[in-house]
C-alpha cells in the first residue's frame, strides 16, 4: 500500500481538507489529519480547516473527532451512495483557536456531536377571576401561554421572564416551575423540554394595562378554565388542566404518569 496522504486546498485563511478514497485504518487517518491540521493552522497561520465527509464513513468521523474537529452541520441528501439512495454529508471543521487536547478539547468535540434539545419556558398567569392568560399569535391558529424558547446559555426562568416582558410588557419574577414537560416531535419540530412557571395572580389594575408589545402577538385573551381547550392544542390543554388542579412535577407529553 502506498503511503496515505491528505491534501489541503487553501482559499484565503480557510483550508479545505480532502483525501482520495482508499483503505486505511483509523489511527493512520487520524495521524494524517492531525498533522495536516497542525501544519496549516499552526505552521501556516490559517484560521480554519474544514472537511466534508459522507455520513456513513465512520472511520473518518472517528479520526476527525480524535483530531479535534467539530461537527458543524449536515447537507441533507447531498450524496448518492447507490442509485436512488441519497444520503447526508457532514461538515466538520477545526479552528486555530479551538482547544484540541485535554478536557476542553474532548468536551468541545463531544458538545458538537451529541444530541441537543430545545428548551422552552412558559408561565401560567391568572387574573383575580381565575381566568388564564393566553396569547394569540400572528403565525398559528392555536393560542399559548406567555413565554417562548430559551436562548443558548439562558436559564429557563430568565427566558420566561424575558419573553413575558417582550410579549406583553410586564416585568415578573418567577419562582419554581409547576411542570417540566418532555414534548415529543410535532409538526416538523424535534422533541423539546418545556418548563412552565407559576406567574401567580395579576390584579385588575395591572390586567387593564397589558397589551401586545411584540409584533408576533396579535391579542391577549383572559380565558375561563372551561374554555381553554377551545383555543389551545391538546398537549397544552392537558398541561394547563393539571396545573389548575394543583398538580406539579415532571410530565411527558402532558401526562403525569408516563405509559
Amino acid at each position: 500500500m502506498t503511503e496515505f496522504q491528505v491534501h489541503v486546498d487553501v482559499n484565503g485563511s480557510t483550508g479545505n481538507l480532502r483525501w482520495d478514497e482508499q483503505r486505511v485504518d483509523v489511527d493512520t487517518l487520524q495521524r494524517a489529519v492531525s498533522l495536516a491540521a497542525d501544519d496549516v493552522l499552526v505552521g501556516r497561520g490559517l484560521r480554519r480547516l474544514q472537511v466534508e465527509i459522507p455520513e456513513w464513513d465512520t472511520a473518518a468521523r472517528t479520526a476527525l473527532h480524535r483530531a479535534g474537529f467539530r461537527l458543524e452541520g449536515r447537507l441533507r441528501s447531498s450524496l448518492e451512495r447507490e442509485p436512488g439512495d441519497y444520503r447526508d454529508s457532514l461538515i466538520y471543521a477545526r479552528l486555530a483557536v479551538d482547544p484540541v487536547y485535554g478536557v476542553p478539547g474532548h468536551s468541545g468535540v463531544l458538545n458538537s456531536i451529541l444530541p441537543t434539545k430545545r428548551v422552552i419556558a412558559h408561565a401560567l398567569m391568572r387574573d383575580e377571576a381565575g381566568r388564564v392568560l393566553l396569547l394569540e399569535t400572528t403565525y398559528k391558529s392555536d393560542w399559548e401561554l406567555p413565554g417562548g424558547v430559551a436562548e443558548v446559555g439562558e436559564p429557563p426562568r430568565a427566558a420566561a421572564e424575558r419573553e413575558i416582558r417582550e410579549e406583553i410588557g410586564l416585568e415578573v419574577r418567577l419562582g419554581q416551575p409547576l411542570l417540566a414537560d418532555w414534548m415529543p416531535p410535532y409538526l416538523g419540530w424535534s422533541d423539546a423540554v418545556e418548563f412552565i412557571f407559576d406567574a401567580g395572580v395579576v390584579d385588575a389594575a395591572t390586567v387593564a394595562t397589558l397589551a401586545p408589545s411584540d409584533r408576533e402577538i396579535k391579542a391577549l385573551h383572559w380565558v375561563a378554565p372551561a374554555m381553554v381547550t377551545d383555543h389551545v392544542t391538546e398537549l397544552s390543554a392537558r398541561r394547563i388542566a393539571l396545573m389548575l388542579e394543583g398538580r406539579q412535577g415532571y410530565t411527558e407529553a402532558g401526562y403525569l404518569d408516563a405509559t
